[in-house]
């Protein structure tokens, strides 16, 4: 396994969850960050505890292609090339069909499939002009099987799933490329249900009781990013202990 020192690593949804302790870590281990969100307090905030030697952001809305190409631009030119994207940012707006919530709908294939793939756009070509790179797209296990209420946000993560696998077979020999699949996690995420019957049926499920820490899938993160370049772990699932689906 590599060492992640001075590596650069582009992290979208950087502000909280995943993306935010992810960038801690990163740092901790030596690695410089490019962070993107749409809460440009947060970054700041977070830039500013990284070290501005370490840490850069750039305020960015991954649903907007320009503004994610800026981001990654502006990591270019401030630490001269990108090792690694984190594509992170996603939404969990949660309801059954029958309410026929149409534009959390287009936000979900907005922010979790379009922004994905912008994500991947914005590095792709810089990565194989320099012949390595690591992408590593956040899914879910949502991704994997469907629920009442998930059937729209599964979609996205299954799609999150086909690109990364298409995105491997593309880049073979030359990116490693990573999906993970977490569980229930203590995350922002899902402040992002409006649906009231929606979180009732979850709060049944007792989800938030066994959720676990952001760190376990950060942890995660820079367990792919430590791989040797010749090898890429290619998939990771990771459910806290005690969830059953």
């Amino acid at each position: 396994m590599r060492d992640i020192k001075d590596r650069v690593i582009l992290i979208t949804g950087a502000s909280s969850g995943f993306g935010m302790v992810t960038a801690k870590m990163c740092v901790d281990l030596g690695a410089k960050v490019i962070l993107g969100a749409r809460r440009q307090d947060r970054l700041e905030e977070l830039c500013a505890s990284l070290g501005s030697q370490n840490a850069i952001f750039k305020t960015s809305d991954v649903t907007n292609k320009k503004e994610v190409h800026d981001l990654a631009s502006h990591g270019i030119s401030t630490f001269g090339h990108i090792d690694a994207l984190v594509n992170n940012a996603g939404i969990m707006p949660l309801s059954l069909l029958e309410k026929g919530r149409t534009d959390e709908w287009d936000q979900m294939i907005d922010v979790n499939i379009k922004g994905v793939l912008y994500g991947i756009d914005a590095v792709y070509s810089h990565m194989l002009e320099r012949g390595n790179g690591q992408i590593i797209n956040v899914s879910s296990v949502a991704g994997k099987r469907v629920m009442p209420g998930s059937a729209v946000y599964s979609g996205t993560k299954f799609a999150v799933s086909a690109i990364s696998e298409g995105l491997r077979m593309e880049s073979a020999g030359k990116l490693q490329v990573t999906c993970i699949y977490p569980g229930a996690f203590q995350t922002e995420l899902g402040s992002s249900i409006k649906d009231e019957s929606m979180l009732e049926f979850l709060m049944k499920g007792n989800l938030a009781a066994v959720a676990q820490p952001a760190e376990r899938i950060a942890e995660a993160i820079i367990y792919a990013l430590q791989q040797d370049p010749g090898v890429a772990v290619n998939e990771i699932v990771v459910r806290p202990t005690a969830q059953g689906a």
